[in-house]
C-alpha cells in the first residue's frame, strides 16, 4: 500500500502573533497564519467584505444586456450542468431572475444523451422546446464553441456564466462572465458555478436601481438565495478563499436560524442532519451528494425542482425520491468498486504513477465517485472509463495535488493528438472521451506524463496536521468555537498531532479501532474508523476532535486521521 507520513504545516510565527494581537483566539491564530492569513480582515464574514462585482470581466455588459432583454419582455432559457453546482446554480438564476421581472425557464439535458455544456443537440432540443432568444448557460458553456455557433446561426443570442477553465479559443456568445477567462483581472479566480450567477445578480440588480426600476426599499433581496450558494460552493469543492469563506458562511448562517428554501430544509431532513447546526460537512456530504445522484442516474430536473418549489409538500417529496437515488447510486458505486479492487488485484503501487481501469459493465454517472475513491486508496491520479455510445468509452478522472488532471490530458492530446475525442476539467478533475479500443494506448500515454510529472515524495500520502494542541483546550468549548468558522477545501479542517500512550484497544464492529490514550495524565476516548490493525503502546496520532453526545452527556474524542510508533 501507498506510504503514509505525518508532518506539521510550518506556521509563520510573525503572522499569527498580529492575528493574536489583533483580537483572534491564540489557538485560531495559529490556525489561520499556517492557512496563508495574515490579516484579521481576511476573517471576516460579512457580506459588506465581499470583493465587489465590478472586479468580474465583462460583468457590466452582461447586466445591460439583461437589463435590455427584461425589458424588451425576450424569452430566456437557463441551460444548467448536472451537478450539484449546476442545480444550484441554476436554481439561482431561476430565483434571481424572475424576482427581477424576467420571463425565464430552464432546460437540464440528460447526460447521457447530450453529454456535457451546450451541445449544438441541446440548442436544438432547447429551441424546438421552449423557443427562447436568449440561452443563458451556468456551471459550463466556456468549451460550448460548436454549441453557441448553433445558438447564433438560429438568432439566439447566448450569454455565459461559468467558472471552468477555457481552451484557447473562446465561443462567440454575446457576453461571457467567468473569473478564469483570459485578462479577467478578479482576485478570486475559485467562484464555484453558482458564484459566478450570483454575482451576475448583483450586477443586474445595480443596473435595474441605475435604471429606476427599483430603489433600495423595492428592489429584491438577494442575500435570500445564499443558502443555495453555499450549498453549491461547497458541493463543487472549490477552493474556500476568503471571498468564497465569506459566501458560504453568509449561506450556514441563514441555515441555522431556519431562513433556507423549502428544497434545503427537505434536504436536511431526508438525510438526517440538523440544519440547526449546519456545517461545510454537512453541505459537502450529506446534502451535496443527493442532488447530484439526480443527475449521475436519472436527469438532474429533479434536483432543480426541489429547489425552486416554495411548496414544502412537494420538496419533501422530491427530497426523497433524490434520497432513494442517492440510495440506488451507493448499490451500483459499491459494486463497481468492488470489481475495479479486482481489475487492480495486480496493482503495485510501487511501479506506477497513474491508474486507468476500464469495465463494460460500468455505470457513466458513477465512474467519478468510483476514481476518487481508487485515488484516496492508492493516492495516484485515477481515471475510470465506462460505455459511452458506439465504441467510445467515457473517463471521469480524479487527482492528488501537484498534479494537474486537465494539463495533463492536454499533454497527452498534443503528443498523441487522435488519442483524446474531447476533454475539459479543472487541476483536481476532469473528464474525457476516447474510443473503447485505445484504452491501452490512453493508458500507457496517460501514464508516460505521471513518470514525468510526480516524483517518490508527492506519491506518499501526507496527513499534514497542525501540531500539539495545549491541554487546556481538550474541551467541548474549544469544539465550540472551531465549527463556527468555515474549513473546506484550501482551507483545511484542523488536525492536531501528539504521542499518547495507547491504555487499551479493541476493534469496534470488525471495521473500526476504538483506543483509549493519555497524555499528562488525561485519557481520551479515540476511533479510528476504516482501519483494523493495532498499534504500539506508544503512538504518534494525527487527530481531529470530536463533540460525542452518549446518553445526554458530551465528551471530547478524537477522530484518527493517522497514526504511526512513537
Amino acid at each position: 500500500m501507498t506510504r503514509t507520513r505525518i508532518a506539521t504545516r510550518p506556521c509563520p510565527y510573525r503572522e499569527s502573533e498580529m492575528l493574536r494581537q489583533g483580537g483572534v483566539h491564540p489557538v485560531l491564530a495559529r490556525l489561520y497564519a499556517s492557512r496563508g492569513l495574515s490579516d484579521a480582515k481576511e476573517l471576516s464574514s460579512e457580506l459588506a467584505a465581499l470583493i465587489p462585482p465590478s472586479g468580474l470581466l465583462h460583468i457590466g455588459a452582461a447586466a445591460v444586456f439583461l437589463a435590455d432583454a427584461i425589458a424588451a419582455g425576450k424569452r430566456m432559457v437557463i441551460v444548467a450542468d448536472y451537478d450539484c453546482d449546476g442545480a444550484t446554480a441554476c436554481a439561482t438564476a431561476l430565483r434571481g431572475l424572475r424576482a427581477m421581472g424576467a420571463q425565464v425557464d430552464f432546460i437540464v439535458p440528460n447526460r447521457f444523451e447530450y453529454g456535457y455544456g451546450l451541445t449544438p443537440e441541446i440548442v436544438e432540443l432547447t429551441a424546438r422546446e421552449k423557443s427562447p432568444d436568449i440561452i443563458i448557460t451556468v456551471d459550463n458553456g466556456i468549451a460550448s464553441i460548436d454549441g453557441v455557433a448553433e445558438a447564433n446561426r438560429r438568432g439566439i443570442e447566448v450569454v455565459v456564466t461559468d467558472h471552468h477553465l477555457p481552451a484557447d479559443t473562446l465561443p462567440q456568445a454575446r457576453v461571457i462572465v467567468n473569473p478564469n477567462q483570459p485578462e479577467c483581472g478578479f482576485p478570486s479566480k475559485h467562484l464555484a458555478g453558482v458564484g459566478v450567477v450570483f454575482y451576475v445578480l448583483l450586477a443586474l440588480r445595480a443596473e435595474l436601481r441605475k435604471r429606476g426600476v427599483f430603489d433600495a426599499q423595492t428592489q429584491p433581496k438577494l442575500d435570500n438565495l445564499l443558502d443555495l450558494v453555499a450549498l453549491g460552493t461547497v458541493a463543487d469543492v472549490v477552493r474556500l478563499d476568503s471571498n468564497n469563506r465569506i459566501l458560504v458562511a453568509q449561506g450556514l448562517k441563514r441555515m441555522r436560524a431556519g431562513r433556507m428554501h423549502a428544497g434545503v430544509a427537505a434536504l436536511f431532513r431526508v438525510a438526517g442532519r440538523e440544519a440547526r447546526s449546519a456545517g461545510p460537512f454537512d453541505l459537502g456530504f450529506a446534502l451535496g451528494p443527493r442532488l447530484n445522484a439526480a443527475g449521475r442516474l436519472q436527469d438532474m430536473s429533479l434536483g432543480i425542482e426541489c429547489l425552486i418549489t416554495d411548496d414544502e409538500g412537494r420538496a419533501w417529496a422530491l427530497a426523497q425520491q433524490l434520497n432513494d437515488i442517492n440510495l440506488k447510486r451507493r448499490e451500483i458505486e459499491a459494486e463497481m468498486q468492488d470489481t475495479a479492487l479486482l481489475h487492480l488485484d495486480q496493482f503495485e503501487p510501487a511501479n506506477s504513477s497513474t491508474i486507468s481501469v476500464f469495465d463494460a459493465d460500468w455505470h457513466q454517472g458513477v465512474i467519478g465517485i468510483v476514481a476518487s475513491r481508487l485515488k484516496e486508496k492508492f493516492y495516484r491520479p485515477t481515471i475510470t472509463f465506462a460505455p459511452g455510445a458506439d465504441g467510445w468509452i467515457k473517463g471521469s478522472g480524479r487527482s492528488i495535488p501537484g498534479f494537474h488532471l486537465r494539463d495533463a490530458l492536454d499533454l497527452v492530446s498534443k503528443r498523441a493528438p487522435s488519442l483524446i475525442d474531447k476533454f475539459g476539467g479543472h487541476a483536481m478533475a476532469a473528464g474525457l472521451t476516447i474510443r473503447a479500443d485505445a484504452f491501452e494506448a490512453f493508458s500507457a500515454a496517460f501514464e508516460a506524463v505521471g513518470q514525468a510529472w510526480l516524483s517518490k515524495q508527492q506519491l506518499e500520502r501526507v496527513v499534514e496536521t497542525d501540531g500539539p494542541l495545549e491541554d487546556a483546550y481538550y474541551t467541548t468549548q474549544f469544539i465550540e468555537l472551531m465549527d463556527g468558522q468555515v474549513w473546506g477545501q484550501g482551507f483545511a479542517p484542523p488536525v492536531f498531532c501528539d504521542e499518547f500512550r495507547v491504555v487499551s484497544q479493541r476493534i469496534l464492529k470488525e471495521r473500526h479501532l476504538k483506543l483509549l490514550l493519555e497524555k499528562n495524565g488525561a485519557r481520551f476516548d479515540a476511533i479510528w474508523f476504516g482501519h483494523t490493525d493495532a498499534v504500539g503502546e506508544r503512538a504518534r496520532v494525527a487527530f481531529r476532535l470530536d463533540a460525542n453526545e452518549y446518553n445526554g452527556v458530551t465528551k471530547v474524542q478524537l477522530l484518527v486521521e493517522h497514526a504511526e510508533p512513537a
